[in-house]
């Protein structure tokens, strides 16, 4: 079985899976916004992240940013994942209550329960819609870019995509990367990357448990298939609206076969990742994901993965991004490239609730 259609195959049902699950998140537009200064939104909440609450009105095209914390009042009957700064996460529909001047608003999450639970705002970090509806609770964005130079025939693209499932006490994503660079006279190199994961927080607050899996083809280093599932347990270091940093430690799978005839090679190793996310209000945000695998079985083998990707808000949902990726091994099969890296920049949009 070839690697290169049944990354196509993942890729268009991706993108399928975005652009049909899109028009299902429309939503009452009745929550209500009133900020510091006495202004009055009315609209549908999509979400909170980074400090900015994110809302849509029926008289505004797009989604309009709202800085957090210069809301005075907000309420909504739509449900939604409330996560704070300790990690705590509570789902329910959302009302202001009143508090004397001066202090931060204090936000009552009324569960599904019937309980409810009382929030100083300044302890909030992320807000994500929720439904009792499947296709609800999807968030995802996509990024593209192309480069065309008719001087030598050469073409450069990238495409990427991912889909989030966030629940109260888990979630789920799977995420797409792919580049292609061609011109005339030179083989073409390509890489596709299909990821899974989905963690689960343990009693401990800020203390999860994560699965992963990973597929890889690569050209330039000779990667036909290389499958990789692992997991282990982590920790959220930072969880604020500035920044998110966690780590992951356990023990991870490997099987890689070759496209020069070499045999396929199987890997047990360790596992060590981490996760930095960074924001500013409104203007730009950025990830970098690393993962590093030391062979268990292959004494002195060192394979590791980075993604990282750099965000600026254009108007509404869309952003510019340049990207980062890279893949190294440290003991590669002989006559064969030990790193795989480069950069792509081009459009984003997202969906759900930003």
């Amino acid at each position: 079985m070839k690697t290169r259609p049944v990354m196509s195959i993942l890729a268009v049902t991706m993108i399928w899976v975005l652009l049909l699950a899109t028009p299902l998140f429309a939503r009452e537009k009745t929550d209500i916004i009133v900020m510091k200064n006495g202004d009055r939104l009315t609209g549908e909440i999509k979400g909170l992240n980074a400090g900015v609450l994110y809302m849509s009105m029926e008289y505004i095209l797009g989604t309009s940013s709202v800085q957090w914390q210069k809301v005075a009042h907000l309420e909504s009957n739509q449900l939604f994942l409330v996560k704070t700064e300790d990690g705590s996460v509570y789902t329910g529909t959302l009302n202001a209550t009143s508090t004397p001047g001066g202090r931060p608003m204090e936000i009552s999450v009324t569960q599904t329960s019937g309980r409810e639970a009382v929030i100083d705002s300044s302890q909030i970090v992320e807000m994500d819609m929720t439904s009792a509806k499947f296709f609800h609770r999807f968030n995802g964005y996509i990024n593209t870019g192309i480069i065309y130079s008719k001087g030598n025939q050469s073409t450069q693209y990238s495409l990427g995509s991912q889909v989030t499932y966030p629940r109260e006490r888990w979630a789920a994503a799977a995420s797409f990367n792919s580049t292609l660079s061609a011109s005339t006279g030179a083989a073409a190199s390509t890489r596709n990357q299909v990821n899974f994961d989905a963690y689960r927080l343990l009693r401990w607050n800020n203390w999860f448990y994560e699965g992963l899996g990973t597929f890889l083809q690569s050209t330039e280093q000779g990667i036909d298939r290389q499958i990789t599932f692992g997991g282990g347990v982590g920790r959220y270091l930072k969880n604020s609206d500035l920044a998110r940093i966690s780590v992951l430690g356990g023990f991870a799978g490997q099987n890689t076969e070759y496209q020069q005839n070499i045999n396929s090679q199987k890997l047990a190793s360790g596992l060590i990742a981490a996760n930095l996310q960074f924001f500013r209000y409104n203007k730009t945000n950025g990830t970098l994901t690393a993962t590093l695998l030391p062979a268990l079985n292959d004494p002195g083998r060192v394979k590791f993965n980075l993604n990282t990707t750099y965000y600026t808000k254009l108007i509404g949902n869309l952003s510019w991004n340049v990207s980062i990726y890279g893949n190294w091994d440290t003991q590669p099969p002989d006559g064969l490239a030990g790193s795989d890296y480069g950069s792509s920049s081009g459009l984003s949009w997202t969906f759900g609730n930003r």
